[in-house]
């Protein structure tokens, strides 16, 4: 029986901190060892975190991550290690994989197929690999490649499993988004099957800015089956035992080699890598194939996990958040006190002439609720004194948006003061809709340093809060809150549908639009009116510059304003 031993290391690393990460990958490494594992196996860019951006122009840093990979070498006898990190070779950078093997470097695998389309950048910085290396570590042949390598039926797995991998490592620093898992296994399912090949894939876990990489990493049999599945959003150490005694009889029925991947089976390599074994161990147990939650559940877990990680990675002291009552600052509420605990959380209501006794029973209800800090700062009186100063400018003008707004902006004022004075992070609780049509105010309620909700439709804000409730078996969002008509409250009466379509009709416009990149006619076949459509599109255009000005926010959906979205916001192109 051949069996190799595999330890797939689910590690959350933070880009630029060499010395932690390096820290963390040798823990894993030693319990790894602990575990008797032949190979243990770490993310895209582990030694860096992904995606560390301009931080590969500096040669200062490209140098330091390499001095980082070779004291982890050191501390690698008795096991083999694939590492990702950044190789430079004649003063080009690779995203590479380190291959070592008992405390020696043997290899360096780069990356081939680089991504450069949404939030991937990769042909800014790296130059692809040119070969298809064969690993064998102890009479187990594997191919190693880095995760868009996967994604392609001609990618570099086909040449390595042509050219006898019986496993395929690939490791990943692959981004969240809705039904984006769903996706990864049915590319798995389909690159296993077709090949005949074991894939263990492995996949980072934690927030960088923007992203979120959810874990999740599989291993998948030749014949195409899922049999391991590690923990979403966690970090986590998956270890399991790989067979490939019955394997080689089902490599008779391969199709022969294609013509367009001889000359990629020319550059494979095929390198011998003993590793100590382990005569005496007890067979493994197979890992459980962790379950996935509803839309609701692996949404939310994403904003805990990107926020816990960028409140916590940026050294801040806590948050503060601006409690209107509302839908959108009550998720936004429940997220932090579930991400960085609630003692470290702080909601301020500030209500003014037009605030309505039930926004502030509910803010104080939420507060109550979810055991979070709450503060009262009307702002009647700076609103007094602002329309005083301006006064003599305004005159002879009637009052419209601008009054309004000051409002806003005086909240925002005070949020960034608590922020400044107690070293708060300022949450901002605007969603996808609003942000998508710019009903939000510059330095207002846009005001802050981390958008929670930027990538989340008003509709989806809905069914998370009630979710959210759900699990929790009580109410921990005000049930009022759920029920009542959404509203700014900057004037009397003032409701969103003043401004806005009802949220049930303009999300799935926003979403064709943006997400979809419909066009105009596209957009009306759905059963769009021309009149809304249009009205719509145009306020998504026109608001590009507030976009620009806005916090980041996590990444849930296909296509988040943000690294994915590049707009001028000079521009008179309309599609109708």
């Amino acid at each position: 029986m051949k069996t190799l031993r595999i330890a797939l290391a689910q590690m959350n690393s933070t880009v630029g901190d060499l010395k932690g990460n390096s820290r963390k990958i040798i823990s894993y490494i030693e319990k790894a060892k602990k575990q008797k594992a032949d190979v243990v196996a770490f993310p895209e860019l582990a030694v860096t975190g992904y995606p560390p951006e301009d931080l590969l122009l500096k040669p200062q840093f490209i140098a330091d991550n390499k001095e980082a990979l070779r004291r982890i070498v050191g501390k690698t006898a008795g096991i083999a290690a694939i590492i990702g990190f950044v190789d430079s070779v004649d003063n080009s950078l690779f995203n590479a994989a380190a291959v070592i093997a008992d405390g020696r470097m043997k290899d360096s695998y780069h990356k081939i197929l680089l991504p450069n389309y949404g939030v991937f950048d990769e042909v800014r910085y790296f130059r692809p690999g040119t070969r298809f290396p064969v690993y064998t570590l102890n009479g187990i042949r594997a191919g190693i490649n880095i995760c868009e390598d996967i994604w392609h039926r001609d990618g570099p797995a086909l040449t390595q499993s042509k050219a006898g991998a019986d496993i395929i490592i690939n490791v990943n620093a692959s981004p969240y988004e809705m039904g984006k898992p769903a996706v990864r296994e049915k590319i798995l399912e389909e690159r296993s099957r077709e090949n005949r090949v074991y894939i263990a894939y492995l996949n980072a876990v934690g927030g960088q800015d923007e992203l979120v990489f959810d874990g999740c990493s599989m291993v998948y049999d030749y014949e195409g089956r899922l049999i391991a599945r590690a923990e979403q959003f966690e970090e986590a150490m998956m270890l399991l035992d790989i067979d490939v005694s019955k394997l080689h009889s089902y490599r008779k029925d391969l199709l022969p080699v294609d013509t367009e991947r001889t000359e990629s089976l020319r550059c494979v390599k095929k390198i011998g890598i003993p590793i100590p074994g382990h005569t005496k161990r007890k067979a493994l147990s197979m890992p459980r194939i962790e379950p996935f939650g509803d839309r609701e559940e692996e949404v939310y877990q994403a904003l805990v996990l990107g926020t816990a990680d960028y409140v916590r990675k940026n050294g801040f002291q806590g948050v503060v958040i601006g409690l209107s009552g509302g839908i959108d600052s009550s998720l936004v509420a429940a997220i932090a006190a579930d991400a960085i605990g609630r003692e470290h959380v702080t909601g301020i209501f500030m209500p003014s002439p037009y605030t309505s006794r039930e926004s502030r029973e509910d803010a104080q209800g939420l507060a109550k609720n979810l055991g979070i800090r709450f503060r009262e700062l009307p702002i009647r009186g700076i609103m007094t004194s602002y329309m005083k100063v301006l006064a003599p400018l305004f005159e002879g003008r009637a009052k419209d948006t601008t009054e309004e707004n000051l409002q806003a902006r005086i909240r925002g004022n005070l949020l960034m003061a608590l922020s400044n004075k107690f070293g708060w992070l300022v949450l901002t609780t605007g969603n996808k809709s609003e942000m998508s049509v710019g009903y939000a105010t510059l330095y207002g309620d846009m005001a802050g340093g981390f958008a929670v909700i930027k990538d989340v439709p008003k509709t989806l804000v809905y069914d998370i809060c009630r979710w959210r409730n759900a699990v929790n078996g009580k109410e921990i969002i005000p049930e009022r809150v759920l029920i009542k008509e959404p509203t700014a409250e900057l004037k009397p009466n003032q409701k969103d549908t003043d401004s806005l379509p009802p949220y049930d009709q303009l999300d799935p416009v926003l979403k064709a639009y943006i997400e979809y990149e419909l066009s105009f006619g596209d957009i009306l076949s759905l059963g769009a009116t021309e009149e809304q459509t249009k009205r719509i599109i145009g306020m998504v255009d026109r608001s590009e510059y507030k976009r620009r000005q806005s916090p980041p926010g996590i990444k849930i959906t296909a296509r988040a304003f943000g690294r994915d979205w590049r707009f001028p916001i000079t521009n008179r192109y309309r599609s109708w």
